[in-house]
């Protein structure tokens, strides 16, 4: 997948007013799942995106992977959009979903594999609003 179709998806998801926030909600979350997934297995998922996507879960190589929940999750991601927390969660599920058909469906289990049982809500895509902040 292109760099722009994936913006394009994600905008779309989300019902995002602009290309713009769509493209801050894609770096915000893809930098938030870098400071969550550990070197090798976020390196491995950068490499079946597109550069631009990539490189945005690039640079922690040497630092560990920091555990925390969906909630801390949806704040830090919000504090990076610099938007309200339940924007954000609507913004994280749609980069999720536009993820999981970027890449291939190994890699994405292996991501999906280190997120504790709450972020299971945001695989759910019955309701999209529904993600508690």
């Amino acid at each position: 997948m292109e760099y722009n179709e994936f913006i394009t998806h994600v905008q779309s998801l989300a019902q995002s007013n602009s290309r713009e926030e769509a493209e801050r909600a894609t770096r915000a979350t893809l930098e938030t799942i870098k400071e969550r997934i550990a070197g090798d297995e976020v390196q491995e998922l950068a490499a079946q995106l597109p550069q631009e996507l990539g490189n945005y879960l690039r640079g922690r190589d040497e630092e560990p992977a920091q555990s925390f929940n969906l909630q801390e999750f949806i704040a830090r991601t919000s504090q990076k959009e610099n938007i309200e927390p339940t924007t954000t969660a609507i913004h994280v599920r749609a980069v999720f979903a536009v993820l999981q058909n970027a890449v291939s469906p190994e890699k994405f289990a292996a991501f999906h594999s280190h997120l504790s049982h709450d972020y299971e809500q945001l695989f759910d895509t019955s309701s999209i609003s529904e993600v508690p902040t």
